[in-house]
């Protein structure tokens, strides 16, 4: 684990310091600086992006990650590298071409119930072709084990654009329209950034001759492309549909809740950042006891880090929608139960990246498709039939990924004979379940403290409680030694 822990640990300060900035961005400056309007339609339309984007990358992010190290030689290397580089263009390109024979029909279905949509709509591709190629890049750079300069980009670079820009809008230097436009011309940018520097890590010969295993490739690269594409819909449908429903204000307000729930999953990913490859070349190698080791190591400190932030966000929640408009209250269910998703995630460890990198990964389509229908259907029945609102669309999200997910570590169970669970991970849960229910429902006597008419009260409430959240957490963690990783560092640095 000392490659994993160490890069984690670079990955996740990058990744928290990238939520801070996106915290300070979704939290105060999208919602002061910019129209709710606006706020919504920059959501719209970067989440549909994110449904877009692994049609046009084809999957090939994750077919380098997979086959990368199963390739012996360079030359074996650099044919694999260069018949994959380019296939997304078979896709990209007759998309850009009836997208934009049919532009005009494209726009006025999304924009039925938000007419500002319509003159937007080709920014859509623009951001899903730019992303396609950073993760297909980023995906070149982890094989290298290198994953830290991808990581700033993917996670930094753009809440810190995104914050120029909206100062920029606030002093009047670019209206709100040229805001999207400079965003998108951003992550072009952050996508040339990202090439060159994979190439510089491995520039391959470039070449017209084919792997001999390309047969295999382009079928993996079929069902990934389906099973991400899937994928991408639990994930960003809920954006996607509300303004179907009702204004892209709501969609904002939802937004917000989404962010500040999906805050513990950053250890997981900056953990899988590099364990996706590690994982790979352990199976490659047919070496069972290293994946076993990576599954149960990767689940305890992944749990461990995750249930601190679930604690502390949910504890705090409260005092936290105190700092925003009125508007945006209400969304604490939906922060419950993201937060309490990420930490299920957290739960699995490298689950995933063991499916997916094995010679079971099929089986990652049928349960994507699933997840997928399965949480379009329940978004229509609890949003649109049973008027649940967003805690509806929110609530769908938790059943079907749940269900997923348990069937994962079930499929894991029967295929390998291996669990992430150790005694350790009864404790760890145990430990996060005591400080929720206790801190959830009590806060310092702290009330009425403003400086120029913004209330400070609920800062120095989160202040406090989260000083002791930690202080307690970390005693207990220590106490019975749930992480041996962690603990070897404490005693490296504090001997």
């Amino acid at each position: 684990m000392g490659i994993i822990f160490k890069q984690s640990l670079k990955n996740t300060f990058f990744i928290y310091l990238g939520f801070a900035f996106g915290g300070i961005n979704t939290l105060f400056l999208y919602t002061r600086f910019l129209d709710d309007e606006y706020y919504g339609l920059v959501t719209f339309l970067l989440s549909t992006s994110n449904l877009l984007m692994p049609l046009i990358a084809l999957g090939i992010h994750h077919t380098i990650i997979k086959f990368f190290s199963s390739y012996l030689t360079k030359v074996e290397k650099d044919r694999f590298l260069t018949s994959v580089l380019f296939l997304p263009f078979l896709v990209a390109i007759p998309i850009a071409y009836f997208g934009n024979y049919f532009y005009q029909e494209i726009g006025d279905y999304l924009s039925v119930e938000n007419p500002i949509i319509k003159e937007y709509t080709f920014i859509i591709f623009l951001v899903a072709l730019s992303t396609s190629y950073f993760e297909i890049f980023y995906a070149w750079a982890k094989v290298q084990f290198q994953s830290v300069f991808g990581n700033i980009l993917k996670e930094l670079y753009n809440r810190v654009v995104v914050m120029i820009l909206l100062f920029l809008v606030y002093f009047g230097f670019i209206s709100k329209t040229e805001f999207i436009y400079y965003l998108t011309g951003a992550y072009f940018i952050r996508m040339f950034i990202m090439m060159f520097y994979a190439l510089n890590l491995y520039m391959p010969k470039f070449t017209l001759l084919i792997p001999d295993n390309f047969k295999e490739v382009i079928r993996f690269s079929g069902y990934i492309i389906l099973a991400g594409s899937a994928g991408a819909i639990i994930l960003d449908i809920d954006k996607y549909m509300i303004p179907g429903k009702e204004s892209l204000v709501k969609a904002a307000y939802y937004s917000v809740a989404v962010f500040i729930g999906s805050f513990i999953e950053a250890p997981s990913r900056a953990m899988l950042t590099i364990l996706q490859p590690l994982t790979s070349k352990t199976l490659n190698e047919d070496n069972h006891e290293e994946v076993a080791s990576l599954y149960k190591k990767s689940s305890i400190n992944l749990l461990l880090i995750s249930g601190l932030f679930f604690v502390l966000i949910n504890a705090n929640i409260k005092q936290l929608y105190k700092l925003l408009p009125d508007e945006y209250a209400g969304g604490v269910f939906v922060v419950f139960v993201i937060s309490s998703l990420k930490l299920y995630n957290g739960l699995l460890g490298n689950n995933g990246a063991i499916i997916n990198n094995s010679k079971f990964y099929r089986i990652t389509l049928p349960i994507s498709i699933s997840m997928a229908l399965s949480v379009y259907f329940l978004n229509k029945l609890f949003y649109y039939e049973l008027e649940m609102g967003t805690d509806g669309l929110a609530l769908a999200t938790l059943i079907v990924i749940f269900l997923a997910n348990s069937f994962k570590l079930f499929f894991v169970k029967t295929k390998f004979s291996i669990t992430p669970y150790t005694n350790k991970t009864f404790k760890m849960i145990l430990i996060i379940a005591i400080l929720y229910l206790f801190f959830n429902f009590w806060d310092f006597p702290i009330e009425n403290i403003y400086l120029l008419k913004f209330p400070i009260h609920p800062l120095i409430n989160i202040f406090l409680k989260s000083i002791l959240i930690v202080v307690i957490y970390l005693f207990l963690i220590f106490k019975f030694n749930i992480s041996s990783e962690l603990s070897n560092l404490f005693k490296k640095y504090f001997k």
